[in-house]
């Protein structure tokens, strides 16, 4: 357990260091001209380089123990970037996704159970590769309508390749296999909660990219006040 502790809290710093190397990176002026937008942008680099890690090392099957460390690493320094950011009011979401993740990883950290459902659940890094370019393209107002469309498609088909079919697996396996007490019944409340959350993303997803006319009270807002997904 001391191990393992150990190797979170390296995730935990190589987040931060990665954070703090963000810093230093270049902004799009839609991004340097709006204050609002420094942390997120540099929270979304953040998330992207977890995604690509995360993804490639759950696609190729890795030690599903080492990747579940990691992982939660980087939620718990997201979480804390979320909160010392003063971003808890409209970022609550991912601050509710965030601890599910925490605690739930945490409970296959200690007793070594489930791991390779983990590693399938975390197939939805791949998706999410593209839905943080779809979201870094949207705050730096790319001037190539081209880009953001290609992407657009992509990110549709990833999200259900890696985010809704695995998502789907894992709660029909657990529901039928898994038994409905202590830490199975824990993971597959988890999982319930965090399907309700996918289908609502998937559902703001639709509206936004493919049904732009079914948002509603979307005139008029800015990208500085809105959840990440919701834009």
């Amino acid at each position: 357990r001391a191990a393992s502790a150990a190797l979170v809290g390296g995730s935990v710093a190589i987040f931060g260091g990665l954070r703090r190397a963000a810093l230093a990176l270049p902004r799009p002026d839609a991004v340097r001209s709006r204050p609002g937008r420094a942390w997120r942008w540099r929270n979304l680099l953040v998330s992207f380089a977890h995604s690509v890690l995360a993804g490639l090392w759950a696609l190729f099957s890795v030690s599903g123990h080492l990747l579940v460390c990691f992982s939660s690493g980087y939620f718990i320094h997201d979480s804390l970037d979320i909160i010392f950011s003063h971003q808890s009011r409209s970022s609550w979401e991912y601050l509710v996704h965030h601890a599910m993740a925490i605690s739930a990883f945490v409970s296959l950290i200690i007793t070594g159970r489930f791991l390779v459902a983990a590693m399938l659940l975390l197939l939805v890094e791949v998706s999410n590769i593209f839905l943080t370019v779809r979201m870094l393209l949207k705050m730096s107002n790319v001037p190539s309508p081209a880009l953001y469309e290609a992407n657009k498609y992509v990110n549709l088909v990833m999200y259900f390749v890696f985010r809704l079919a695995p998502q789907s697996y894992l709660t029909w396996y657990f529901l039928r296999y898994v038994e409905v007490q202590g830490q199975g019944a824990f993971l597959t409340a988890n999982l319930l909660l965090l399907d309700a959350m996918i289908l609502m993303y998937f559902s703001r997803l639709l509206r936004s990219d493919f049904f732009p006319s079914l948002r509603k009270g979307s005139a008029g807002r800015d990208v500085d006040g809105e959840k990440f997904l919701i834009d």
